[in-house]
């Protein structure tokens, strides 16, 4: 074992535990820039940028009893994009590192293993590789633009779970609330296929703040009649739920690169007819009275305090994992879909001349949209494992007919 190691975080087991050839537990963040990529300028790039979250510098190990992280000598390097989008980057028994950089025109695209990390450090960690590339591409230019948040080396590589939870008893999970799956059959061969969908986010911000709803929740509530357009009325009584990342710290004072996020679910049964509007209107009902410190906080103690339990702590790895998939599974019957909102890209205004877009995407087994934006511009990234695409057709219909100017790109998959 290397000098530097630490055990992986709860959230990171899951991962660990669920990581499948369809769904690889691999998060995509990608910058397009305005001009085409130097290979040789983004593979120094990515070297210095690995001077400054060298947390990313990992090869996750097994244990008798946990997995583990320890230093790496492995060194990237960057390549044209060839590979499917959100690729597999844990193999148990071989050595290889858990992200990869590559470009394809003007597009920088980081791949990364969710287990050492969520959306907020992986477009971290991407935006700190664009300001090396542009500072070696611009040379004296940026030097003064900082882009990280210049925390020290044992606050990124921070365990925050543990910090900030498991003072609770451990509390019984309710698996019983069985939600509508979209979908129906899937693709051959554990393809994903990829979507993205952009629009003017001024054509659609407004349409929120006249109701006093969040864009996450004009969005989510779009989602879930898109959903309920595609449900056969047989199963109209089942509920949509909507399971939905969100950003612990910014409810904790963490500056940690690995993962630090709670799941919460808005549910709604489509026994009647509904607006957008109205639907809108009671999810953000909904998010909003979960997103309390006091309801956070009550949730993840009971999650995280389960690592203390001394039957637990003394299982071997291989059965904990039997448990974790099973308990996934049934979790999973309770979701229809996953929406994470990774928020606005705010950079320096010196940036803002070089970069044009932002994207992300995230593997998954079944429907799951990413939401971001820049300068404007709304990004939906959707993967999805299945044949039939009409929940995302009916979404791209709905802001159609309100006269957005939507745009949408999808990866081809072969039979």
């Amino acid at each position: 074992m290397g000098d530097n190691w630490y055990k992986v975080d709860n959230v990171a087991n899951m991962f660990l535990a669920t990581v499948s050839a369809r769904d690889t537990k691999t998060l995509r963040v990608s910058c397009s820039l305005n001009e085409d990529i130097d290979p040789a300028l983004l593979q120094e790039a990515v070297l210095s940028a690995i001077q400054d979250r060298p947390q990313f510098q990992m090869r996750i190990r097994r244990g008798l009893f946990w997995h583990y992280m320890e230093n790496t000598d492995i060194m990237p390097q960057v390549t044209e994009e060839s590979d499917r989008i959100c690729p597999l980057l844990y193999a148990p028994a071989k050595a290889m590192l858990h992200y990869q950089v590559t470009y394809f025109a003007k597009r920088i695209n980081l791949d990364i293993f969710h287990a050492l990390t969520d959306g907020t450090g992986a477009l971290e960690f991407l935006n700190i590789i664009v300001l090396d590339y542009l500072r070696l591409k611009y040379p004296g230019k940026y030097e003064d633009v900082t882009i990280h948040s210049g925390a020290s080396a044992d606050d990124l590589s921070q365990d925050s779970y543990k910090q900030f939870f498991g003072k609770a008893a451990l509390s019984g999970v309710n698996f019983s609330k069985k939600a509508y799956h979209p979908g129906g059959l899937k693709l051959p061969y554990d393809q994903l296929q990829f979507f993205e969908i952009t629009m003017p986010t001024d054509q659609i911000l407004p349409k929120a703040k006249e109701l006093g709803v969040s864009l996450t929740s004009y969005i989510g509530a779009a989602w879930m009649l898109a959903i309920r357009d595609d449900m056969p009325p047989r199963k109209r009584k089942l509920p949509v739920t909507l399971s939905l990342p969100v950003n612990l710290r910014n409810y904790y004072p963490s500056h940690t690169n690995r993962n630090f996020f709670n799941n919460v679910s808005v549910t709604h049964v489509f026994d009647e007819d509904i607006t957008l509007e109205d639907l809108a209107v009671k999810f953000d009902a909904s998010l909003r009275s979960q997103l309390t410190e006091e309801n956070i906080r009550k949730q993840m103690d009971s999650f995280e305090t389960m690592e203390y339990v001394a039957p637990v702590r003394a299982v071997p790895l291989f059965i904990k994992q039997l448990v974790i998939r099973h308990g996934k599974k049934l979790s999973e019957r309770k979701v229809s879909m996953v929406f994470s909102n990774l928020g606005v890209q705010k950079l320096p205004e010196e940036l803002t001349e070089k970069i044009s877009g932002y994207s992300a995407f995230c593997s998954s087994a079944h429907l799951f949209s990413t939401m971001s934006s820049y300068n404007g511009m709304l990004s939906l990234g959707v993967s999805s494992p299945y044949i039939n695409t009409g929940v995302i057709k009916n979404l791209v219909r709905r802001f159609s007919h309100q006269d957005a100017d939507i745009k949408v790109c999808a990866t081809e998959v072969i039979g």
